[in-house]
């Protein structure tokens, strides 16, 4: 690959926070992979360890039919380049074996299977701190290791509507309403990817390896905020408002001459700028609305109100006036429209990797939300075939060609 293609489009070189990092990557899906894509855009080693027959389910999963059928599923590529991949079985002796030598040189083990499964394998925090005393470990699951719904599968869907999310997402005639990505799951990842950097950090210090319990609820009810602090210091339960904001006016959702628009006119002196823009100045003496709780007391009849003023200009030009006066807005664009932004173009949000696979030439994926001073976060590579570094994974522990032979003819890798 060049180095344009692994830099960023400021020539920034690729962020290597993690470099000497190895990661045994067990995880399937999303949440798991999430997590280790974080790691690898930051330059750890991800080594994803897949089952020989069809790996990674995500390999099967995305819009094309093409790609599933190459087991390169576009929700496999969403999140896995800059990894490598092994196969290997871990229910056979010889892949037990295997897999504890690989135990041995790495710094991170993370698995998303569901709870004491990798004990059954003969893999428990235990017997595998055993092998390795200064391993970090991550079991993420849908409702962590304990508890009476430990044993429950989980899917994201399953802990959005455990978590109170859905109940308040939509308004009240749609809710309870599914959030629309994985956001569990991506929740969980994410505190995977915090909790393994906090424990690298600490065995820095220490030398101590450490166990991790990742549960998906926990880490969506932790990333609920005030929904969750109103009712647990206030009393005050969350109820679903659609696109408005509980606590303030005007601040949602509008309709403006051609599309919707996102309006926070949150503070006073954005109100009363508001309502000059919109050439309504007297909104702002009236005293159903003078006052921040006057304003969410006559919300329905601020927002009509106001809605009819918007009425005469296109979403884009009110975004262009209210940002200009210090009011926060945007308008509601669709995947396509926001990925074809310029500010996404300026901040390099999106990487081109070249991948050699049938339908695709190159794949294009999204780097990490934030960027450093001295590097840009970003993917080495793109997305591995299945089993695509079994050679030199493999090799690097000392197997030559006919023993890699012998274990993928009697199928343990």
């Amino acid at each position: 690959m060049t180095t344009d293609a692994m830099a960023g489009g400021d020539g920034l070189p690729p962020a290597d926070l993690l470099e000497g990092v190895r990661v045994l990557d067990l995880t399937n899906v999303l949440s798991g992979p999430y997590a280790t894509y974080q790691m690898a855009m930051l330059g750890a080693e991800v080594i994803k360890v897949e089952n020989p027959a069809g790996g990674d389910l995500a390999r099967s999963l995305g819009a094309s039919p093409a790609l599933n059928a190459q087991l390169m599923g576009t929700s496999f590529l969403a999140q896995n380049a800059g990894k490598k991949s092994v196969t290997l079985d871990l229910k056979k002796p010889q892949g037990k074996a295997l897999f504890a030598r690989l135990i041995e040189t790495a710094d991170v083990l993370i698995e998303n299977y569901r709870p004491r499964v990798m004990s059954r394998l003969g893999f428990a925090y235990d017997a595998v701190r055993a092998i390795n005393p200064g391993l970090i470990y991550c079991a993420i699951s849908g409702f962590g290791q304990e508890g009476p719904l430990s044993g429950n599968p989980a899917y994201d869907q399953i802990v959005q509507g455990y978590s109170g999310v859905m109940s308040i997402t939509g308004d009240s005639e749609s809710a309870p309403l599914r959030v629309g990505y994985p956001l569990c799951d991506t929740l969980g990842g994410m505190g995977a990817a915090f909790a393994i950097a906090s424990a690298l950090f600490r065995r820095e210090r220490t030398g101590k390896g450490c166990y991790i319990d990742l549960s998906m609820l926990d880490s969506t009810i932790s990333a609920l905020g005030w929904a969750v602090s109103n009712y647990l210091i206030a009393g005050v339960e969350a109820r679903p408002i659609g696109n408005q904001n509980m606590t303030a006016a005007p601040s949602g959702a509008f309709r403006t001459g051609d599309g919707p628009i996102n309006i926070a006119a949150n503070k006073q002196e954005q109100f009363e700028a508001l309502c000059k823009i919109v050439d309504l100045p007297e909104l702002a003496t009236d005293p159903r609305f003078a006052e921040r709780e006057a304003r969410k007391t006559n919300r329905h009849e601020l927002n009509r109100l106001l809605e009819g003023a918007l009425a005469k200009k296109s979403a884009q030009e009110w975004e262009a006036l209210l940002n200009a006066a210090g009011i926060p807005a945007g308008r509601i664009l669709t995947i396509p429209e926001v990925l074809a932004h310029p500010q996404i173009a300026a901040r390099d949000l999106v990487q081109q990797l070249p991948l050699d696979q049938g339908a695709l030439e190159h794949v294009r994926v999204v780097r990490a939300g934030f960027a450093l001073g001295d590097g840009q976060p970003g993917a080495r590579s793109a997305p591995p075939v299945l089993g695509a570094d079994n050679d030199s994974i493999y090799g690097a522990l000392g197997l030559d060609e006919a023993a890699l032979s012998d274990l993928k003819s009697s199928g343990v890798i």
